[in-house]
């Protein structure tokens, strides 16, 4: 029997990493839900979309179709927005100062959470997010909360980027962070919460390999449980 895990928590505590890589272990699809908001974000930037007019958000999101495929030499998932590859633009910085506000607005939050809610239908679906047990998957079986210092997670983005050729300081980073647990913690729509029965994991100190086996072992045992029923 396959379930569903709810993976939430604060932008950098690597949550997508750990469900990308827990999702292959179990053979699992993972829907990374930041990406599509991440995607979202692009889209309304490179057309200029006023996020203050409805009109103009809702016909840009009806232009939108996000979808995952398989990089078989990468061995990842990459993100595609109207068919073209935005797995590399996605993640830089000027999009990650907008996801944030992007995706505090409800018509967007509805269009994912749809989609969203199509793919796991089925089970055997890792998601990761913001509101994924408190919205997106209320019944999932398995419930995570991931949390990390601002500086370690300041650390390990700074590393990332400037592997991709872009120099960021770490403060600089540690800020985005910052304001952004605040915007996603205190919007109206689906702000983040750590819901009752979501476990906690701080990955502040963890090695990757640490938190992704500490995943693997609840997921196995929930999905033990599940089967004994």
């Amino acid at each position: 029997m396959k379930i569903n895990i709810a993976i939430d928590g604060h932008s950098g505590c690597g949550k997508s990493s750990t469900a990308k890589a827990v999702a292959n272990l179990l053979q699992y699809k993972f829907i990374d839900s930041g990406a599509m908001y991440r995607a979202v974000a692009l889209f309304f930037i490179q057309h200029k979309i006023d996020l203050n007019n409805a009109i103009s958000v809702s016909k840009a999101l009806s232009e939108i179709e996000i979808d995952f495929r398989f990089n078989v030499a990468l061995e990842k998932s990459e993100t595609f927005l109207n068919g073209e590859n935005v797995e590399g633009e996605i993640r830089k910085m000027y999009v990650s100062e907008k996801v944030s506000p992007v995706s505090a607005i409800k018509a967007v939050r509805d269009a994912m959470v749809s989609q969203q809610q199509a793919m796991g239908a089925s089970k055997g679906v890792i998601m990761d997010g913001r509101d994924i047990g408190s919205v997106v998957f209320p019944a999932a079986e398995l419930k995570i909360f991931m949390t990390a210092t601002d500086i370690a997670r300041a650390t390990r983005r700074h590393l990332e980027l400037k592997e991709q050729g872009e120099h960021v300081s770490i403060g600089e980073i540690a800020e985005n962070f910052r304001s952004r647990d605040l915007q996603d913690t205190t919007r109206e729509e689906s702000p983040l919460i750590k819901v009752a029965d979501a476990i906690e994991i701080d990955t502040s100190d963890l090695e990757f390999q640490d938190q992704v086996q500490q995943v693997l072992n609840l997921a196995n045992s929930k999905i033990s449980t599940e089967n004994n029923v």
